[in-house]
This record gives C-alpha cells, sequence and structure tokens, in this order.
C-alpha cells in the first residue's frame, strides 16, 4: 500500500495539482487584496465614504462604532460588508479561471486543428518498396 500511495504521489497528475493549489491560494491572497485595498475604497467614497468591512447588523443589545468593537464586546452580528467584498472578490477569480479556462480551450482546439503529418514508413516497407520498384525495372 506505501508503494502505491508513493506512485500516487510521483504521478505528474498529482505534482501538477498541488502546483495549482499554490498558484491558486496566492492568486486568492492578490486579488482579495485588489478587492479590499483598490476596488472597495473608492466605491465606498463614492457612496458618501463607506467603508465596507464595518457595515454589520448587530443582533444583540448595545451600540457599537465599528466591526471590531463589536466583535471585541462579544456581540452576535451579521457581517454584510465583509460578504459584500467576499462576493466581489468571487466575481473576479471566477472571471479569472473563466478566462484561463478559455483559452487553454482555444489553444487545445488549436492543437487538434492542426494537421498531423505523415508518418514516415518503417525501414521494412521502404526496403520492400525498393525491392518492389528494382523486380519493376
Amino acid at each position: 500500500m506505501l508503494k502505491e500511495f508513493k506512485e500516487f504521489l510521483i504521478k505528474g497528475n498529482m505534482i501538477d495539482m498541488a502546483v495549482g493549489i499554490i498558484i491558486g491560494a496566492a492568486f486568492g491572497t492578490v486579488v482579495k487584496s485588489l478587492v479590499n485595498d483598490i476596488i472597495m475604497p473608492p466605491i465606498g467614497l463614492a457612496m458618501g465614504g463607506v467603508d465596507f468591512t464595518n457595515l454589520f447588523i448587530n443582533l444583540g443589545e448595545g451600540s457599537y462604532d465599528t466591526l471590531k468593537a463589536a466583535q471585541d464586546a462579544g456581540a452576535a452580528t451579521i457581517n454584510y460588508g465583509s460578504f459584500l467584498n467576499n462576493c466581489i472578490t468571487l466575481l473576479i477569480v471566477g472571471f479569472a479561471v473563466f478566462m484561463l479556462v478559455k483559452s487553454v480551450q482555444k489553444m487545445q482546439k488549436k492543437a487538434e486543428e492542426a494537421p498531423a503529418e505523415d508518418p514516415k514508413p518503417s525501414a521494412e516497407v521502404q526496403l520492400l518498396t525498393e525491392i518492389r520498384d528494382s523486380l519493376k525495372k
């Protein structure tokens, strides 16, 4: 069983998948930063200075100015601002993956459409062809 597991880990597909997961995690981090640090601040400014990370509904008693203050006090909250940020992140990542898959499919289609070269005859076939041609003469 250990041998089978080792063969499974060494296969190219497993390594490709691991690389894809690592790059995907890094890409997700970059997109999350893009949304939180680049996209949402101007949108919040255009909406009257709203900080989306501090949009929440307090389910308990008391009033809190920021989400962090509510969380530090242990209040139950619905964090719909964070949810909006995550939805935008999902849209960006989904679109990027869509474009990647679309380009890969396009490359695969071009590779399939490329005409295959006629395989050269084997040495035996070449020899038989020469014998046939010499017998014709």
